[in-house]
């Protein structure tokens, strides 16, 4: 499949999904549940790809995120793309999942299986995304989540704001502090 097939099939998805959620929030019940039907089939897709090492987990993040999306629907900006509002919510259960994880000692992926996870091919490169999740993992959510979304996933100050609940001033904030206080973490040689 060429690129202009899968660009016009993905625009023709996002505009499907849009217009399901927009009619679900105008009131539309079926509609509403044809988008969340919809959704957690993307959903499948796209954690089934992210989280490659542990097959088990795919079902319940796509629930978990089903849920934050339903519970979050409110927040959703009509005039902004869909899947950005979306894949940042579903970024998070994902980093919710291996925090979980770590936190429970229960992260017993083999490197391959991180691999797939982080999709890098380079040792050196892997080497420093593990240090930077690392360091980002010593900081609390109100400065880690808006370095991850808006520095290290592009998005913009107001997507995370929506995304997290926090309000844009916190989310700069957010993300000044938390990279000062990483960079004196480097220079004390932590």
């Amino acid at each position: 499949m060429d690129r202009s097939t899968r660009e016009r099939q993905w625009n023709s998805s996002e505009a499907r999904l849009r217009g399901l959620l927009m009619a679900g929030l105008a009131g539309d019940e079926g509609a509403y549940l044809s988008f969340l039907r919809e959704l957690s089939g993307h959903l499948r897709a796209f954690f089934r790809h992210r989280v490659a090492g542990m097959p088990s987990e795919v079902e319940d993040l796509v629930q978990e995120t089903l849920l934050a999306i339903h519970n979050q629907r409110h927040s959703y900006d009509a005039g902004q793309p869909l899947t950005a509002w979306l894949h940042a919510i579903a970024k998070y259960k994902i980093v919710d999942l291996y925090r979980f994880r770590s936190s429970h000692g229960a992260v017993t992926a083999s490197i391959d299986d991180v691999e797939a996870v982080l999709a890098f091919q380079d040792r050196d490169a892997e080497d420093a995304r593990i240090d930077v999740e690392g360091m980002l993992a010593t900081l609390p959510d109100h400065l880690r989540l808006p370095i991850v979304l808006v520095k290290l996933q592009g998005l913009s100050v107001r997507e995370a704001a929506e995304a997290t609940g926090m309000s844009e001033s916190a989310v700069k904030v957010g993300v000044h502090r938390g990279l000062k206080r990483l960079a004196a973490w480097i220079r004390e040689g932590k």
